[in-house]
């Protein structure tokens, strides 16, 4: 255990025993004796807490003379901010987790992340209610399909599924051999062998209406692969012909964009006059344009053509949407 959780456990043993040994202390930490020295000085010295030695019965003990007890208490025991987003996404997860086989096992995870989110001084129901992760966006999906698909991916067994693709408002079916499930952007996704396509595919899970679990063995693909094809671009949705974007930021949306890391292999600079410069890699632009599209006149497209003339017919959509009114709006009564 570290310092910290040392402190906490000596505070522990003389709250507990009222008065506790040298020897006990040391079996209870099994740490060396330099170390519970400098453990209770620092105990003392900086924390203040009133930790006295009794002679007479040869323990450490708290003195209840005064008012020093009453003002001591240990530093609330904290997480960073990393931890805390972890633990906090994972009883969200566990909490969403539908009725079913695993409902016993889940309950004690959830007992066991209230604990580790909770202290003696800050009760986890309190934390949950003071610190709130939300996940902007979040697609109501229906995984009907999930269980199928994990099962074929742990069994390495081919799958038929019926994919619905969004953008072409069309729905194929197809035999995949599944790779890997991916938690992405509050989404899951698959990524699979097409034998279809004869090639390297991702599936939006919750698009896929049907599954049926083949007794055919799956093709094995290597993670460096995938990672090449899947990981190479922006986005999600990637591939192999990888292309680089080039985009310039206004200096206030320089302030937030600088901060993010758009994709591993990015590239950024500062202008002089405070804007930003991202080259991002990306093959399929279409989850790129909508996250260009996302900051609006505080970024431009500055290379390649095919991607700005993207941009642009989207803005210019987007326009026509709002076209020229044939009345004029009336004026508020109150404006001056």
């Amino acid at each position: 255990m570290d310092r910290t959780e040392r402190f906490y456990r000596i505070e522990q043993l003389l709250h507990d025993r009222s008065a506790a040994s040298f020897a006990q202390l040391l079996t209870a930490l099994e740490v060396s004796p330099a170390t519970l020295k400098r453990d209770l000085q620092y105990l003392r010295d900086r924390l203040n807490a009133p930790i006295v030695y009794d002679r007479d019965s040869n323990c450490y003990r708290f003195d209840q003379r005064g008012d020093a007890a009453t003002r001591f208490a240990l530093p609330g025991l904290w997480f960073n901010a990393s931890e805390i987003h972890a633990l906090l996404t994972m009883q969200q997860l566990l909490a969403d987790v539908e009725p079913g086989l695993l409902g016993p096992q889940i309950a004690p995870l959830q007992t066991r992340l209230r604990s580790l989110l909770g202290s003696r001084d800050d009760a986890p129901e309190e934390i949950s209610r003071r610190i709130r992760v939300v996940h902007a966006a979040k697609r109501r999906a229906d995984l009907k399909s999930f269980p199928v698909i994990a099962s074929a991916l742990l069994k390495r067994q081919r799958l038929t599924i019926r994919h619905w693709n969004r953008g072409r408002n069309e729905t194929v079916e197809r035999e995949v051999s599944p790779q890997r499930l991916v938690f992405y952007r509050d989404n899951w996704y698959l990524d699979a062998w097409c034998h279809l396509r004869d090639g390297v595919r991702s599936f939006a899970v919750d698009a896929i209406g049907h599954a049926v679990l083949l007794d055919r063995k799956a093709r094995n693909v290597a993670a460096q692969k995938l990672d090449a094809v899947l990981g190479a671009g922006y986005g999600i949705f990637s591939g192999q012909d990888v292309r680089w974007a080039t985009l310039r930021f206004t200096a206030a949306s320089a302030r937030w964009v600088a901060a993010e890391q758009w994709h591993p292999r990015q590239r950024s600079s500062f202008a002089a006059d405070g804007s930003y410069r991202l080259e991002v890699p990306y093959s399929n632009p279409t989850e790129l344009v909508m996250d260009i599209l996302r900051h609006g006149a505080g970024v431009e497209v500055l290379a390649p053509s095919e991607l700005r003339q993207a941009v642009e017919q989207e803005l210019a959509r987007a326009l026509a949407a709002y076209g020229p009114r044939s009345t004029p709006l009336s004026t508020p009564a109150n404006s001056v």
